[in-house]
């Protein structure tokens, strides 16, 4: 007969003893609700609590600040007053859905057939939300956001009015930076499930769920090429978007190099001859990833670092160091930026050729800014799609041809002083050159005397 055994356990060290037996050590294996799945790892998982890590060099920017989407942060006091504005939203849907269009429990039953797949994306466990309370979660969040985008897309048949999400600057800023915020997702799935469900309450229109969100995404942030293609969530497809085809064909997947070494900071590489220059996204990159270098010239896309900006580029770098199965390349432009940005010197150079436009306070603060992006977050340049520029960049800089010829002209030809001391001393040396033939001309072959 089986019986269950105990052994004391000594608490706090204090002389006191606690009692854990067998049985209440299987029901702590068994009931587990995940911090981090087992199966994390897998590709379905796609929505993440933030590591630590992270969060300590980078706090207040993965989680929402007025509004919750999900299950991270469902609940949340400070949270409620959007609460009662989605419950309004999908009031409006419902109310100008045709009657024979669905209801809300068509809606309910859509998304619960999705139950399990829509746990499956989550590295967090769900399981203190019961089968009811997901899939209402889902439908009010998903259903929401769906009558945000037709609103702002022109497509709701209910006016916009005098709304105060659109007319409060403020509340409708900080609802498009937590829409994009890494732990306030819900799959996108189930986004176009409801999308899909809902033709009835909204305009005829061919456009597609992922063009109307970009579309709400582009009153904030420059989208330099709008990938129509499915994200895993609304974050996923923003980071698709700068993310040209042809540039996720360049990343060395299984490749790795020690010999390739970072480079060096934006002043060094100044003084050792580099030349810096702005690319404008419209017009000559794809967007601000598509970072160039050719005959001792890097070139550069402008990026504007504002509060969206930095929120924004800190989430990527998050989502693709929490989903391996996606191309870094968000995580590489964090990697070459703080290479070279490692001072208010380099960050001040960097905006003087226009390559940063700060709306955040100081030069300090942008050299803060990309040191702790490129802070505790593993980067490996062998797998990058910057690995050809970092072997060039060294190679140039390297050469102590470049590097002599650098310092001569940061020398003599840096400022529109120097250059006048040397054209001066060109000139003076000239004369000196043309004094001195004559006086050796004059020597070596005298003047004749007159009547010889």
């Amino acid at each position: 007969m089986a019986s269950s055994s105990s052994s004391p356990m000594p608490v706090n060290g204090d002389g006191n003893y606690s009692v854990i037996t067998v049985a209440s050590l299987e029901e702590t294996v068994n009931g587990t609700e995940w911090l981090l799945d087992p199966s994390a790892g897998n590709e379905s998982f796609s929505i993440f609590r933030v590591p630590k890590c992270l969060v300590d060099v980078n706090k207040n920017t993965y989680g929402p600040h007025i509004v919750s989407i999900g299950p991270y942060h469902h609940g949340e006091k400070h949270l409620e007053m959007m609460q009662q504005h989605k419950r309004r939203f999908l009031r409006d849907l419902l109310a100008q859905t045709t009657p024979t269009g669905p209801g809300l429990d068509d809606y309910r039953q859509a998304v619960a057939l999705k139950e399990e797949e829509i746990r499956g994306c989550y590295s967090e466990s769900t399981l203190k939300f019961c089968r009811d309370q997901l899939v209402d979660m889902m439908v009010l969040d998903g259903l929401f956001i769906i009558e945000l985008l037709c609103k702002m897309g022109g497509l709701s048949k209910t006016p916009i009015g005098d709304d105060p999400i659109f007319h409060f600057a403020s509340v409708f800023t900080y609802l498009i930076r937590d829409l994009l915020r890494l732990e306030n997702q819900i799959p996108f799935f189930v986004l176009q499930t409801l999308f899909n469900a809902s033709r009835d309450s909204r305009h005829d229109s061919d456009s597609s769920l992922a063009e109307l969100a970009l579309q709400l995404f582009e009153s904030a942030v420059e989208i330099p090429y709008g990938d129509h293609d499915q994200g895993k969530h609304l974050l996923d497809l923003l980071r698709l978007s700068f993310i040209h085809p042809s540039m996720r064909l360049k990343e060395n997947l299984g490749f790795t190099s020690s010999s390739v070494q970072i480079i060096q900071s934006a002043k060094k590489l100044h003084l050792a001859g580099i030349k810096f220059k702005a690319r404008h996204a419209q017009n000559e990159a794809m967007s601000f990833l598509d970072i160039r270098f050719s005959n001792g010239v890097l070139e550069i896309p402008l990026i504007t670092l504002d509060d969206l900006c930095t929120d924004l580029l800190l989430n990527f770098v998050a989502f693709e160091q929490c989903y391996s199965h996606s191309p870094r390349h968000i995580t590489t432009y964090a990697a070459f930026m703080s290479c070279l940005v490692r001072s208010p010197t380099d960050a001040a150079f960097l905006c003087e050729h226009d390559i940063i436009e700060k709306y955040i306070a100081t030069d300090e603060d942008v050299a803060n800014f990309f040191r702790n992006m490129g802070k505790d977050v593993p980067f490996d340049i062998g797998q990058s799609y910057l690995l050809e520029l970092f072997k060039d960049v060294n190679e140039y800089q390297r050469n102590m041809w470049h590097v002599r010829w650098a310092g001569f002209r940061l020398k003599y030809f840096d400022t529109p002083w120097s250059v006048l001391s040397a054209l001066a001393a060109v000139i003076l040396l000239l004369f000196t050159a043309i004094q001195t033939f004559f006086a050796v001309y004059a020597y070596v072959l005298p003047p004749k005397s007159a009547g010889r």
